[in-house]
């Protein structure tokens, strides 16, 4: 290129060489720069991409589960009014409690609930839901309480057929299922007949449904009647239940 330009480019040989020999060189470097420039700027793109990818996906799970909380609470109040329903509080006042266990031994059946004497829950207290009677207060902490379910071998509930009137006591026979005893073997009953609770004892108040009658037995020389009672309340799959509370206090 020197020569040329001393000489009035008169020559032009030697630059068609000089051109020929490092054209496909610098094409060569130029396409790697090339390569290499897309491949870096590619990368950045793919990271920067991911990362944008990684908040789209926090910021999917944040929004999952505030909605999944969101539907939680419509339920939860959804169940609570199903359960107050039945209740007036201006007669009876009553305190919502959530199921936080179950006794984990065959022979008790009991459960445990989120409410104590903080909420004015103590000893032998209703517990029910719109279905029906649950069981009693058996103990009571500050935060928590527990409750004897109507199927525990230990408990006795005054009860009443619904249409006739007629009287007995339903226990619990550590299953799920209870008895009605000392009902006379000339009572009339029937299967499907309803059974609630009298009001005696001071426990349970009067018209609760206890449950429904699924097997009559009746013996000769015998007294009274061998009753089985399905009981209203599916037992085993609780989340919440009310208690009824004693005196007007606000809750």
């Amino acid at each position: 290129m020197t020569v040329n330009a001393r000489y009035d480019k008169s020559n032009l040989f030697f630059e068609s060489i000089v051109v020929w020999f490092f054209s496909p060189i610098q094409n060569l470097f130029a396409s790697a720069t090339d390569s290499i420039s897309d491949v870096f700027d590619h990368y950045l793109f793919l990271v920067e991409v991911s990362k944008k990818n990684d908040r789209l996906l926090l910021e999917l799970d944040r929004l999952s589960k505030k909605n999944n909380e969101l539907l939680e609470r419509n339920k939860l109040l959804e169940r609570s009014a199903n359960l107050t329903e039945f209740i007036d509080e201006d007669e009876r006042p009553f305190v919502v409690a959530k199921v936080i266990g179950y006794d984990a031994t065959q022979w008790s059946k009991v459960i445990f609930i989120n409410r104590g004497t903080d909420h004015k829950v103590e000893k032998n207290l209703s517990v029910v839901t719109d279905a029906g009677v649950v069981g009693h207060v058996i103990h009571a902490s500050l935060k928590s309480s527990k409750v004897l379910l109507i199927t525990d071998s230990r408990s006795a509930i005054d009860s009443l057929f619904q249409e006739t009137r007629k009287s007995g006591i339903t226990v619990g026979t550590g299953e799920d299922i209870c008895e009605m005893k000392f009902v006379p073997i000339s009572a009339k009953v029937s299967v499907g007949d309803k059974v609630i609770s009298s009001g005696l004892g001071g426990v349970f108040p009067k018209g609760l449904i206890v449950g429904t009658v699924v097997d009559i037995v009746k013996q000769d020389h015998e007294l009274f009647q061998d009753i089985m009672v399905s009981p209203s309340v599916d037992l085993s799959n609780m989340e919440e239940v009310v208690v009824l509370l004693s005196g007007q206090e606000e809750r």
